[in-house]
């Protein structure tokens, strides 16, 4: 079970960036999907949830109304679209995966979560 974070880089505020999480190993149809990230010297803190039905989501209030989260339609992939950065944005950003419950359900907890991407670097400068 893999998942590769890709679409991390440099931007300026108020600028957008895309991350994308593609999924291998097995079949992620059935898995809840979320992003997070983790500034230096900082707890890693929820982004962005999606059920495996992609038809729930929920963002953190930080992020709600700038960031959406979308599945592609495998389902193996996920995306987050960041619009509007601004410089507390920056942190390494981490793809998660956990299986099983129902189709509608969404996770924030770091520890609900089973598989993890190694992370991809965003930075935003001022």
């Amino acid at each position: 079970v893999q998942l590769v974070e890709s679409g991390g880089g440099l931007t300026q505020a108020g600028g957008s960036l895309r991350l994308s999480c593609a999924a291998s190993g097995r079949t992620f149809s059935y898995y809840a999907m979320g992003w997070f990230r983790q500034a230096p010297g900082k707890e890693r803190e929820f982004v962005a949830a999606i059920s495996w039905s992609g038809g729930n989501t929920y963002y953190s209030d930080s992020v709600k109304g700038r960031f959406t989260i979308s599945r592609g339609s495998a389902k193996n992939t996920v995306y987050l679209q960041m619009n509007s950065l601004k410089p507390d944005d920056t942190a390494v950003y981490y793809c998660a995966a956990t299986g099983g419950g129902s189709p509608t359900a969404t996770y924030a907890g770091v520890e609900e979560y089973r598989y993890w991407g190694q992370g991809t670097q965003v930075t935003v400068s001022s």
